[in-house]
């Protein structure tokens, strides 16, 4: 039997999103097994740094650690900030992922396709295929995730016909429009969900003298966070610690503050779409008209971006039925169809 008969045969694939607020796994024909908060917690000791937690038990500590416990995020703009936490991540999630399939298939190390942002260096690819071959991988394949999201949600990317995606993650936006398997036009912006809930600290902060955690920034903004105005807005009693007293205290805030709150990161992200179409050619753009553009990434759940991207484009706009999942489910589409990949 040749080498690469044997690698199919026993070879685990497996498709991973690695984003900055979580990391999803696509194992062979099981589809998505795994999906938890890109998040470690670390215990420092005087000669050594110890991981205790992975994913969603770490980002539960986030905010509420004691001194010698450190509750860390290592994506930061969908690439790496901290090596070697990211290294043990990925060796907990690839582990993890492993245990979903049969004993022969562990035989050999899992061929992994990593879905990255368009806009990263090459340095910065070279640190994402390094760090997943320390974790454990064998081959590693990247692409980029545009590329990925619109496979994940259906989108007729091998046409000779314009698609148009728009993939809001933690820390960043991508949007490109495709056409017979390649991207024609990018924009990738380094704005995302983190940048949202940043945004909803900092007007806490300055309006309210109230500071909350990222947890709660979170809550907010998926609770009553909006990019347009909605029916039957709500309010929320947000709890906090009062910046000048220090004593804990709770403020009523309303769904329109939060809207102008998120202006700012909004209209970067609105920016690279009118951007990305500014650059696209003419025949291509034509093909929006009908095809639209679609949203994913869990920024796409925010209310009410879909309908001022219409207004702000002229277009129809459309969210994908499991925005989370696009990317990762991008990347496990791949492994199953070599001409994507290989092209």
């Amino acid at each position: 039997m040749g080498t690469q008969y044997l690698s199919k045969m026993f070879s685990t694939y497996i498709g991973l999103d690695l984003g900055t607020a979580n990391c999803l796994v696509y194992v062979g024909d099981q589809g998505v097994v795994l999906a938890e908060p890109s998040v470690v917690a670390v215990k420092d000791n005087k000669q050594s740094m110890s991981v205790i937690a992975v994913g969603s038990e770490a980002k539960d500590m986030l905010g509420k650690t004691p001194v010698n416990i450190r509750a860390i995020r290592p994506m930061k703009d969908g690439v790496i900030a901290d090596f070697q936490i990211t290294e043990e991540m990925l060796r907990h999630f690839i582990r993890k992922g492993m245990r979903q399939v049969p004993w022969y298939r562990r035989i050999l190390a899992p061929i992994l396709v990593v879905a990255v942002p368009s806009g990263i260096t090459e340095v910065e690819k070279r640190a994402v295929e390094d760090s997943a071959k320390r974790a454990g991988a064998g081959e590693v394949l990247l692409v980029e995730e545009p590329m990925a999201a619109a496979i994940g949600v259906g989108l007729p990317v091998a046409d000779p016909a314009g698609s148009m995606i728009v993939d809001i993650g933690g820390g960043t936006t991508e949007v490109a429009v495709l056409s017979l398997t390649g991207i024609v036009s990018a924009r990738s912006v380094r704005v995302g969900g983190d940048e949202l809930d940043d945004a909803i600290m900092n007007h806490l902060r300055k309006v309210h003298n109230l500071l909350i955690g990222e947890l709660t920034a979170e809550r907010i903004k998926i609770k009553i966070g909006s990019a347009y105005p909605v029916k039957d807005e709500e309010t929320l009693d947000v709890k906090g610690l009062d910046q000048a007293s220090r004593i804990p205290k709770t403020v009523k805030i309303t769904a329109a503050e939060i809207r102008i709150a998120l202006q700012e990161p909004i209209t970067s992200i609105l920016e690279a779409v009118i951007g990305t179409l500014d650059d696209c050619p003419p025949d291509l753009a034509a093909d929006l008209i009908d095809r639209g553009i679609m949203l994913a990434g869990g920024g796409a759940m925010l209310a009410g971006l879909d309908k001022l991207l219409t207004e702000e484009t002229g277009l129809p706009v459309f969210v994908a039925d499991n925005p989370l999942n696009a990317v990762v489910n991008g990347a496990g589409r791949m492994l199953q169809e070599e001409k994507l990949w290989s092209r």
